[in-house]
């Protein structure tokens, strides 16, 4: 069925109309008069009809509205952006990342980088090339103007080496902008109750590709496998509350046991801590790792294979 416009004495009308076959041919049958077309459409009874129809017909509608439309129809994900950056906001990183920039001229919305590269990470990993094009399919606000380039440069800013008065407690790597935002994250949230009476350290190897990583790529002992690769070892230490504290950096030839002293030693100089009690498991046990953790009069419980 359709309509369609009947013209009788110069007066045009419009008729709904069905098609028929009657034998061989197939003629339009008249269902109803609609009425003169231009009362018709004064009187919105045609747009009523429409909407009517229109709920039985959703897909037609929408088909029909793709096709004609000027405007490219985009679908965007919101969940993710929406979840995490109600956690970004309430941990206070947007404010110390921006605190961290004060003094720094950036023509672009280099906090807003370094979050839509923090959730690319969570959802998909993979490298900053891949982030600029994955963006595209979240609703990220603030991002719209973000390319590549803008990218690599937030990341570069937050591994930028400090001057020599901001090598502090320093150990096998120099530190960077991003020691001064963990430590600035630590301290909004401390209070005068608040100590590391415990902590969770653990660490891995990462390999990567490439002529980067001068100061810590370096071949050793490949977690992932990859022993072609140069790599870097990574140290994360959490708290008891499951928070992380902060993240430690060396080349990739340093064995595990010789990196929990200096870090120990890095984190009561860095957050100010009085006591801790260290949990590690045996990959980071030897006999001088325990002397030296005795020395310092620390608590620790470090796993071990039970003797046969």
């Amino acid at each position: 069925m359709f309509v369609r416009e009947k013209t009788i004495n110069g007066d045009t009308y419009l008729v709904l109309v069905e098609s028929v076959r009657e034998g061989q041919r197939t003629q339009q049958r008249i269902i109803k008069n609609l009425g003169r077309k231009e009362s018709v459409l004064a009187s919105g009874d045609l747009e009523r009809l429409a909407a009517s129809i229109g709920r039985f017909a959703e897909r037609a509608l929408v088909i029909q509205a793709a096709a004609g439309g000027n405007e490219a129809l985009t679908c965007k994900r919101i969940g993710g952006p929406l979840l995490f950056g109600r956690l970004w906001e309430q941990l206070g990183l947007r404010a110390v990342i921006i605190e961290q920039l004060t003094n720094r001229a950036f023509e672009f919305a280099l906090e807003r980088a370094v979050f839509a590269a923090v959730l690319h990470r969570l959802f998909v990993s993979g490298s900053d090339r891949d982030c600029a094009a994955w963006r595209q399919d979240d609703l990220i606000p603030g991002t719209d103007g973000l390319a590549l380039h803008h990218f690599y440069r937030a990341m570069a800013w937050l591994g930028e080496e400090l001057d020599e008065a901001g090598q502090a407690h320093r150990t096998l790597a120099p530190r960077c902008v991003k020691d001064e935002i963990e430590e600035a994250l630590f301290a909004k949230r401390r209070d005068l109750f608040s100590e590391l009476s415990l902590v969770f350290m653990d660490t891995t190897s990462l390999s990567f590709e490439g002529e980067g990583g001068a100061t810590l790529g370096a071949r050793g002992h490949s977690k992932d496998h990859r022993p072609d690769l140069k790599q870097m070892i990574l140290g994360v230490v959490i708290d008891a509350a499951g928070r992380p504290v902060c993240t430690e950096m060396w080349p990739g030839n340093t064995a595990d046991v010789n990196a929990l002293l200096p870090i120990l030693d890095r984190l009561r100089g860095r957050f100010g801590i009085a006591r801790v009690c260290v949990v590690a498991d045996r990959g980071l046990i030897s006999a001088a790792t325990i002397a030296g953790l005795e020395a310092r009069g620390l608590e620790y419980i470090l796993g071990a294979r039970e003797r046969s």
